[in-house]
């Protein structure tokens, strides 16, 4: 097992709930989430960075 430290773009949703189903979906990708946050916010391009620590087998 392995971990990664990633960075994600992730498109802003309508509700909190949207958004972090969206950030999981995303993060599942890449592996296994272990710990991950919001970093900055876009307003103009309606986009989240997420920094995540993730692991894969």
């Amino acid at each position: 097992m392995t971990t990664h430290f990633i960075t994600a773009e992730i498109d802003l949703q309508a509700t909190p709930n949207e958004l972090h189903q969206e950030i999981e979906a995303e993060l599942t990708k890449r592996g296994e989430p272990l710990r991950w946050a919001v970093t900055s916010v876009d307003e103009e391009q309606k986009t989240a960075t997420v920094d995540a620590i993730v692991t894969q087998s």
